[in-house]
């Protein structure tokens, strides 16, 4: 399985859904770093099950054990391994899924792969629990991003027909980047959020599930990062946000809506700032040109696809007899991933930032 990512920065993920514990080594992170840990164990909070009526009921602390490279709270420079114990755990709800696999989810093709090697417990290494890891790293990302500037975000952009006004892309202040990660629904307008979770609610009393969009920025990031062709800062972001359960689609700037524009249209004017410095009046861009970074803003738009496991019945297949199967998935699930996906967004993308900046600091040198 690949589950190790980055270039300058190592990142490796390990574990299972229903195992002992998932967990995350980290190698390449620059010595003497102070980690506040409450800060980090708050950050993951906001990814944690059991919270809001539109979360699953499984309850995790998601408190990481640190085994290696953090003393006292400061990197030391050797690979750091997280580990998060599972303790909440009911495997009985999956046993049927080995020969009867899920609509949406990979049990089909994992079984294919692995020929039932896999551990199809909670959906295993594919599980979106494997996320909790993730965000360990990109929290303590994110902190070491931070002192030098560099801020990251993100928000509910949507649930279903649901929307929340967008960032700002060229005036996009640190606040109002921040604020959805400090609000009990990750959203910008309060009066969507309220209308997103009624929605939500809606579709689990019909034993369904949602759908939705996230939008994330970083601000701060310099001109100059990244390389074009194959190692395009959109490339590497790519990379490591599809490794998030559940993204179907990625856009930087205007994304696929940019098709519909002339060049007249989508070209982004050039300016010079009050400070001297080469800006872009609009940032349609999304911050990157030529896979190398400009200085505006980093916009990027994920879709996140419908929870796949629902209570209500689905045509499948059982494997063992070759013959048509009616499903009704048990367990417990998120009616709407989205969500809880708004910090391991944050975290993908602060990974991939961080990553960028030791290669940066390599080529200075």
């Amino acid at each position: 399985m690949a589950s190790d990512w980055g270039q300058f920065l190592h990142l490796q993920i390990f574990g299972e859904s229903h195992g002992p514990g998932i967990g995350v080594v980290m190698e390449g992170l620059p010595a003497g770093e102070q980690i506040d840990l409450p800060a980090l164990q708050e950050f993951l909070r906001r990814r944690a099950p059991g919270q809001g009526k539109y979360a699953t009921t499984r309850k995790e602390t998601d408190a990481p054990e640190f085994l290696s490279g953090l003393l006292d709270g400061c990197t030391t420079g050797s690979p750091l391994t997280a580990l998060i114990r599972n303790s909440d755990t009911r495997s009985s709800d999956y046993a049927a899924l080995r020969d009867v696999p899920r609509p949406g989810h990979a049990d089909y093709s994992a079984e294919k792969r692995y020929h039932g090697a896999q551990d199809g417990r909670g959906g295993g290494h594919f599980s979106g629990r494997l996320t909790a890891p993730l965000c360990v790293a990109g929290g303590i990302a994110k902190q070491i991003l931070e002192r030098r500037g560099i801020y990251v975000g993100a928000h509910l952009a949507s649930v279903g027909a649901v929307h929340d006004r967008s960032f700002e892309p060229v005036s996009l202040t640190v606040q109002e980047l921040l604020a959805p990660g400090k609000a009990s629904f990750p959203v910008l307008d309060p009066a969507a959020g309220e209308a997103m979770q009624q929605a939500i609610q809606e579709a689990l009393a019909q034993q369904d599930s949602l759908g939705g969009r996230i939008e994330a920025a970083a601000l701060g990031v310099p001109a100059g990062w990244g390389s074009p062709i194959f190692a395009g800062v959109e490339n590497r972001l790519a990379a490591i946000l599809f490794g998030i359960p559940a993204v179907r689609g990625i856009e930087f700037g205007y994304g696929m809506a940019a098709a519909e524009l002339r060049g007249s249209e989508h070209n982004d004017p050039f300016t010079i700032d009050a400070a001297g410095a080469v800006r872009t009046v609009s940032n349609h861009h999304g911050g990157i040109l030529g896979g190398i970074t400009t200085g505006m803003p980093i916009i990027v738009k994920l879709a996140i696809k419908p929870t796949p496991s629902i209570a209500r019945e689905q045509a499948s297949v059982s494997l063992s007899a070759k013959a048509p199967a009616v499903l009704a998935v048990r367990g417990r699930h998120d009616p709407c991933i989205a969500p809880r996906a708004v910090p391991v967004v944050e975290a993908a993308l602060a990974v991939a930032l961080l990553d960028l900046a030791l290669e940066a600091k390599t080529y200075q040198n």
